[in-house]
C-alpha cells in the first residue's frame, strides 16, 4: 500500500479522496492555488503545497509545479481526481518517469480512449455497438458534407479529443453544417489544442446511460451497474441516478456484460466508465469511455455499498479486486443533484462569499462538498460547490427524500441551483421516469 498520496485536484473531489486515504491509513498532500489557500482540502490534508496563482493553467494544470510538489513531499502516488490532469496521458507518463504511481489507467489507454474517433473505431472492431457515423476524423468541408449526407440529418459534430460538451454541435441541415463545422473545430482547438472532429448520427430522444467499471492488474473486471445521466444542460450533467428507471433486468445484464467485454478488450485497469446512448427502442450504442473517477460516482457507491475511490487506490497499489461480479449486490435507489454556484434561472456563474450555509442531513442523505460559510467561491474554476445525494429503497422514496433534502439546503451570499433541482424533480416527466437528453430544453433560457 502507498505511504503518501498527492491529490492533484481541488474542491469536493479532493476532500473525497482525503477521506478514502484516511480510512486506508495513507497520508495525503494537498496542492492548491493562491485562490484556494483557505479551502477545506488544504485544511484536512496532512501536508499542503501552493503550486501557483489562481488560473488553472498556472496551477492545477501546471505539470512541472505538480510534479515538483510531489517530489519535495516524497509521495508514492498521485491521484488526479476528475478534470484538470485526470485524463492527460502525458501527465501519467511524467508520473511514471518520476517513479510516482499515477492512480488511473496507463498512458496508452488514456490516449486511446481520449481520442474519441479512435475509441469509436476500437469499440467497433471489438463488436461493441456504436452510433452510425464516420469511423475517422473529418478531413475537410467536402468530406463533412458527403459523410453527413450518407448518415442522414440530424448529425452531431464532436471533438475527437473532446469532453464536457466542447467542440460539439448538433446539425440539422446542409447550411447548418457549413457554419457549424468550422465553429466546432475552432472550439475544439481552443479547448483541447486539437481541432480534429468526427460526425455521427444524432439521436433526438436518447438517454445517456453509463456503466461503472473496475479492472485490476490481475485481469479481473467487474461492472457495478448503470447510472442514468440524461438530465443535462449543454451536455453537462445535472442529475444522475442509479438504477435507471428504464432498464429492466435483462437489458441491464446485457449492457453490463458489454461494458465488461469492452474493458477487457483494451486491458483496462482502474475505475472507469463506459458511456452509452439508449434510443427509444432500447438499442444502445457506445459513446465514449471516461478513464477516471466521475463526479456522479456516489450514486453507485450507495446502491452497491462500495467505496470506489478506495478500490481505485487499491488497484493502483497492485491489489486484486476483493470481489467478483456475483458478489456485487444492488440495493435501493440513489439520486445525485449537482449544486452549482450559478443562477437557477439564467445559469450565469455566481462566484463570491458564502455568507450562510446549511447542509441537509437525516437518514439516507449524503453531501459531498468543500464549501462552508465564509468561503469565497473563486471565479477561476468549475461552478460545482456541492453534490447532494440520497438513497432509499425505491425511486419514489428516493425522490421524496431528495425533495425534503433540497428544501433544507441553504446557500446564501451567492446564487445556487438548488431551486432549479426542486423544479426538475417535481416535474411529472421526471417523476414518471420519462427522461432524455432533451429533458432540460424547456427549463433553458431562450
Amino acid at each position: 500500500m502507498f505511504r503518501k498520496i498527492l491529490i492533484a485536484n481541488r474542491g469536493e473531489i479532493a476532500t473525497r479522496i482525503i477521506w478514502a486515504c484516511k480510512e486506508l491509513g495513507v497520508r495525503t498532500v494537498a496542492v492548491y492555488s493562491e485562490a484556494d489557500r483557505d479551502s477545506l482540502h488544504v485544511r484536512f490534508a496532512d501536508e499542503a503545497v501552493c503550486i501557483g496563482p489562481p488560473p488553472s493553467s498556472q496551477s492545477y494544470l501546471n505539470i512541472p509545479a505538480v510534479i515538483s510538489a510531489a517530489e519535495i513531499t516524497n509521495v508514492d502516488a498521485i491521484h488526479p481526481g476528475y478534470g484538470f490532469l485526470a485524463e492527460n496521458a502525458y501527465f501519467a507518463e511524467v508520473c511514471g518517469a518520476c517513479n510516482i504511481k499515477f492512480i488511473g489507467p496507463s498512458p496508452e489507454i488514456i490516449r486511446l480512449m481520449g481520442d474519441k474517433a479512435q475509441a469509436r473505431a476500437t469499440m467497433k472492431s471489438a463488436g461493441i455497438p456504436i452510433t452510425p457515423g464516420f469511423d475517422g476524423v473529418i478531413g475537410d468541408e467536402d468530406e463533412a458534407v458527403r459523410i453527413a449526407g450518407q448518415i442522414g440529418y440530424p448529425v452531431i459534430i464532436k471533438a475527437s479529443a473532446g469532453g464536457g460538451g466542447r467542440g460539439m454541435r448538433v446539425v440539422r441541415s446542409h447550411d447548418e453544417l457549413l457554419t457549424s463545422l468550422p465553429a466546432a473545430q475552432q472550439e475544439a482547438q481552443l479547448a483541447f489544442n486539437n481541432g480534429a472532429v468526427y460526425i455521427e448520427r444524432y439521436l433526438e430522444t436518447a438517454r445517456h446511460i453509463e456503466i461503472q467499471i473496475l479492472g485490476d492488474e490481475h485481469g479481473n473486471v467487474v461492472h457495478l451497474g448503470e447510472r442514468e445521466c440524461s438530465i443535462q444542460r449543454r451536455h453537462q450533467k445535472l442529475i444522475e441516478e442509479s438504477p435507471s428507471p428504464v432498464l429492466g433486468p435483462e437489458l441491464r445484464r446485457i449492457m453490463g456484460e458489454t461494458a465488461v467485454r469492452a474493458s477487457r478488450e483494451i486491458g483496462y485497469v482502474s475505475a472507469g466508465t463506459m458511456e452509452f446512448l439508449l434510443d427509444e427502442n432500447k438499442n444502445f450504442y457506445f459513446m465514449e469511455m471516461n478513464t477516471r473517477i466521475q463526479v456522479e460516482h456516489p450514486v453507485t457507491e450507495l446502491v452497491t455499498n462500495t467505496d470506489l475511490v478506495r478500490e481505485q487506490i487499491l488497484i493502483a497499489a497492485g491489489e486484486p479486486l476483493e470481489f467478483e461480479q456475483e458478489d456485487i449486490v444492488f440495493s435501493g435507489h440513489a439520486i445525485e443533484c449537482r449544486i452549482n454556484a450559478e443562477s437557477p434561472v439564467t445559469f450565469a456563474p455566481s462566484p463570491g462569499l458564502i455568507t450562510a450555509m446549511n447542509l441537509p442531513g437525516g437518514p439516507g442523505v449524503r453531501v459531498d462538498t468543500a464549501a462552508y460559510p465564509g468561503w469565497v467561491v473563486p471565479p477561476h474554476y468549475d461552478s460545482l460547490i456541492a453534490k447532494l445525494i440520497v438513497h432509499h429503497r425505491t425511486r419514489a422514496q428516493a425522490i421524496a427524500r431528495m425533495q425534503r433534502a433540497l428544501e433544507a439546503l441553504i446557500v446564501e451570499g451567492i446564487d445556487s441551483t438548488g431551486t432549479l433541482h426542486q423544479r426538475i424533480i417535481a416535474d411529472q416527466d421526471f417523476l414518471d421516469g420519462r427522461l432524455s437528453t432533451k429533458f432540460m430544453d424547456r427549463f433553458s433560457v431562450k
